[in-house]
């Protein structure tokens, strides 16, 4: 009879001690997906928890599948959406973050200091370069319209604080750049060929990044050197939903603070800042410019070269040149810095008073100065997409309008404003001169004081709903023009204010009103000359009634003076004041 073997104690522990082996595979599956045991009742999970864990890896799965059968531009404009949301969290992030620094910082840390002692000066100073260099790095980041609306908070130096006028101005000429790829995507689909194909030369690296596009040098098959706008190959894809953005944005703005709303501008302006995206009609807007300014001998618009532009490419004559507001690179040059300012205004008054053809950009690194072949200085108008048209109608409201403040007539200050739609005639000549405006007194420098500074900001911030209901009655492209005057300004205010420009303008004004009346006696004989006679009479009447006020007021401070001097009048403060003005 068959016995089991015996195992002595020792052996039959170490075999009781050893690990168990592996299961198969069937026996793993059975065990651990097979039904629960009965002592453990299952318990149905919730639709909703099926439908969100179906939901959380189907989408993904789903967008990584479509994303990698799509076309390329449909793949851009799937990455469009993404971006898109980084770009509106950025720019909610940096809004919330100067919000409450601000007021962080004038309810908390300077709560009870004085306001303007040296401490309160210090941390305000240090805040506002805080919030400049958040703005900056978030227009940057988003760039397109992000980096223009920024380019136009730079025009507003006598408004806003230093520190973010110094650090605004980088945004002129810089913003994101793009690839070589992307560069050679775009002309593939717009041209059906890479740049080396259409051009003996191309060089990839951008020699200028704007808001829209970047600037590449190249050499055309003739050997002419030209210049090469490239836009960005997303921003027309992104156009609307950056519009969208800000528009939301600019309404929560508006909800938080009800008197500080700016939403009817971007639904006016959008229109127009959508024509920029394309290059077609910027070459269009060029050669108009050209043609109308051509009896300035001294602005120069870059020749376009339409056989190897599309809209999103222009081509056009490589002009090389310093920028309009450095000083130093004029002179270096040997030219004559009142020389380049008196021409910057007049050229820009020519459209403004007479041809109604306004160039709405035109920031320092749109404006370059060179040497032309008689040794004198030439300005080149570049980036041509963003114009704005005056008509007649309001272009002759506005000539005497300005010729009114200067000469300080309030009456005709009052119905040419009417004319414009504007009733409060006298804020609205600040508006437009950027500076004080007092009845029976002229202007004692072309730079503004420091008390006048102050007086526009603290108008600016005291009567801020007053002047958006000025903005909002004037007619809509008025509002691009006032851009144009406040670009100007700045820029001559940079070159040291070496001419007076409000005289200057006021001149252009009084011609342009002059040309514009004569248009009406177009069909009667000898029309041309009459035209040219009025224009004559109409400056001569300016220059002669400008002249008796001033030595009126002359004058009339030297009696003053006089009488002061004998003791048959008092000094007062008051008077002190009338006397320095």
């Amino acid at each position: 009879m068959w016995r089991p073997p015996q195992l002595c104690r020792f052996h039959l522990a170490l075999l009781q001690g050893r690990p168990k082996p592996w299961p198969s595979p069937t026996a793993f599956f059975r065990r651990n997906l097979g039904a629960p045991p009965a002592r453990w009742p299952s318990r149905p999970q919730a639709l909703w928890k099926k439908a969100l864990s179906a939901t959380v890896l189907g989408v993904p799965l789903l967008f990584g599948a479509r994303y990698l059968t799509a076309e390329p531009q449909e793949r851009r404009r799937m990455r469009l959406v993404v971006d898109g949301v980084g770009r509106f969290s950025r720019s909610l992030r940096v809004g919330l973050q100067i919000s409450l620094d601000y007021w962080w910082c004038t309810n908390v840390v300077l709560r009870g200091v004085e306001e303007n002692s040296p401490g309160y000066l210090e941390v305000m100073s240090a805040c506002h370069q805080r919030a400049a260099d958040a703005l900056v790095a978030g227009a940057i980041s988003n760039g397109g319209l992000y980096v223009k609306l920024g380019q136009g908070l730079c025009s507003f130096n006598h408004l806003l604080p230093p520190e973010y006028i110094k650090t605004l101005r980088v945004l002129e000429d810089r913003a994101l750049t793009q690839g070589f790829r992307e560069v050679d995507e775009l002309f593939l689909e717009d041209f059906r060929a890479p740049p080396h194909e259409l051009f003996q030369e191309f060089d990839y690296q951008p020699i200028a990044a704007a808001s829209l596009a970047q600037v590449h040098r190249a050499r055309l098959h003739d050997g002419t050197v030209v210049a090469v706008k490239v836009q960005y190959i997303d921003l027309r894809d992104r156009f609307e939903g950056d519009i969208y953005t800000l528009e939301l944005l600019l309404q929560l703005v508006e909800l938080m603070h009800p008197s500080f709303g700016f939403s009817w501008v971007l639904q006016d302006l959008k229109g127009t800042l959508a024509q920029e995206l394309d290059f077609e009609n910027e070459g269009r807007n060029a050669e108009r410019c050209a043609r109308e300014l051509q009896h300035f001998r001294y602005v120069v618009v870059p020749r376009v070269h339409w056989d190897v532009s599309s809209k999103r490419v222009l081509t056009a004559e490589f002009c090389e040149g310093c920028k309009v507001n450095d000083v130093e690179a004029i002179k270096t040059m040997g030219l004559a810095v009142r020389d380049i300012a008196e021409k910057l205004i007049k050229a820009f008054a020519e459209q403004i008073f007479y041809t109604g053809f306004v160039h709405s950009d035109p920031h320092p690194g749109n404006v370059l100065v060179r040497k032309g072949p008689d040794g004198k200085g030439q300005l080149v108008l570049l980036d041509h997409g963003l114009y704005q048209f005056l008509d007649e109608k309001d272009r002759s409201a506005l000539c005497q309008l300005w010729r009114a403040i200067i000469l300080r007539d309030e009456a005709a200050m009052k119905a040419h404003a009417a004319a414009l739609g504007v009733q409060d005639y006298f804020l609205f000549s600040e508006v437009l001169m950027q500076r004080p405006v007092r009845l029976r007194q002229l202007w004692r420098s072309r730079l503004l004081s420091r008390e006048e500074a102050a007086y526009m900001r603290d108008m600016a911030r005291e009567h801020f709903e007053e002047v958006m209901a000025v903005l909002k009655a004037l007619p809509r492209p008025m509002l691009l023009v006032l851009r144009n005057l406040n670009t100007v300004r700045a820029i001559n205010t940079a070159l040291g204010a070496p001419v007076d420009r409000y005289f200057l303008m006021a001149k252009s004004a009084v011609r342009g009103w002059s040309r514009l009346a004569g248009t009406t006696c177009q069909n009667v004989y000898g029309a041309s000359l009459l035209r040219h006679i009025r224009v004559i009479w109409e400056s001569l009447k300016f220059e002669v009634a400008l002249r008796l006020e001033t030595l009126s007021m002359r004058i009339t401070a030297l009696l003053v003076r006089v009488l002061v001097h004998l003791g048959l009048v008092p000094k007062t403060k008051a008077l002190y004041e009338f006397l320095e003005t």
